[in-house]
């Protein structure tokens, strides 16, 4: 680990900090299902996301350097815009985590990066190919949740159609075992990877490291404070979303989770940073519409939705508050 700065400390704890906030925030992601459908414990399955989401970590840097390098120009980044970027993000994770929304992380932090950017120097400093990458994102990875999570479903039904209601709970009880494990890595190989990217970006404008390229250190401390945070449990988030969207069975949790699972594994390997919140979300959503449109309960969806709709604004706010008063400070 490099010698660091006062500055650039208070940089890389913050970043760790919005790890832990986001594992913290996003554990309903990986144990929702798991733990509504009744397979598992809520402490045995914290424990099992929080290491799995360790491990994930370790899987690839793509979305890392998309973070670090894709959302503004890394040669007009100071310390005090990347503080006040993390300073946004932490703030909308605890906003929304006691409303027990399950929103996104990642938007939160890609909106406290613009905010504080746009303060500092404009739309200059901004990449617009980039940000224009993350909103295409934020409609292309519910879509595929929601399509793979319904097509799932259909196959599952035709398969089993003949199998009774007692055989299929109890082969989908120890099936959404190995669906919430994959849904837990899943999710530490995508999510981690955000404050991987701050962490580089911090590094290389204070001149530490010479490329975009993710130092071993970041990586470690990064998988193991999303591990910690998601072994804290979000429990308001994982009853919205495992309780309040529809009523899941294993079946159900199984097809959620695998369909999940298979995007952003996708997505993480090419490095387009998605969020695991919307992507898990809306495939609860199609799973639970192969029953009925009715079944899904539409007035939480639709308050959902407007979280995830002012997530990048709201916390782009924030971020340009925390980096006006910081200036003030200076």
């Amino acid at each position: 680990m490099p010698d660091l700065s006062g500055m650039l400390l208070l940089v890389v704890v913050l970043a760790l900090l919005f790890d832990f906030s986001n594992g913290w925030h996003d554990s309903a992601n990986a144990i929702a299902t798991v733990v509504s459908t009744r397979v598992l414990s809520p402490l045995v399955a914290v424990l099992m996301a929080g290491l799995l989401n360790v491990a994930g970590a370790f899987m690839s840097t793509a979305v890392a350097k998309m973070i670090g390098a894709g959302i503004v120009d890394p040669g007009a980044v100071t310390q005090a815009m990347v503080a006040s970027a993390l300073g946004g993000a932490i703030l909308w994770n605890l906003f929304t985590l006691l409303l027990g929304l399950p929103t996104s992380s990642s938007h939160a932090l890609i909106g406290g990066l613009v905010g504080s950017g746009l303060v500092h120097g404009g739309w200059a400093v901004v990449k617009l190919s980039g940000l224009r990458s993350v909103l295409e994102a934020m409609i292309i990875s519910p879509l595929f949740g929601f399509l793979f999570g319904l097509l799932l479903m259909v196959l599952i039904s035709w398969v089993f159609f003949r199998t009774s209601r007692a055989l299929a709970t109890q082969l989908f009880s120890r099936l959404q075992l190995v669906s919430a494990a994959f849904m837990a890595y899943s999710h530490g190989a995508n999510d981690a990877q955000k404050a991987m990217g701050i962490i580089t970006l911090a590094l290389l404008s204070a001149g530490q490291i010479a490329s975009a390229e993710v130092p071993s250190w970041v990586i470690v401390s990064c998988a193991i404070a999303m591990g910690i945070g998601t072994a804290a449990g979000g429990w308001r988030i994982v009853r919205t979303l495992g309780m309040r969207i529809v009523k899941l069975e294993p079946v159900h949790g199984f097809a959620a989770e695998t369909a999940a699972a298979t995007v952003l594994l996708a997505t993480a390997h090419i490095g387009l940073p998605v969020s695991t919140t919307h992507t898990i979300t809306s495939a609860v959503m199609g799973v639970g519409a192969i029953k009925r449109l009715s079944a899904v309960r539409w007035g939480v969806t639709a308050r959902i939705l407007s979280a995830w709709i002012f997530t990048l604004p709201g916390s782009a706010l924030l971020a340009a508050l925390i980096y006006v008063g910081l200036a003030k400070l200076s």
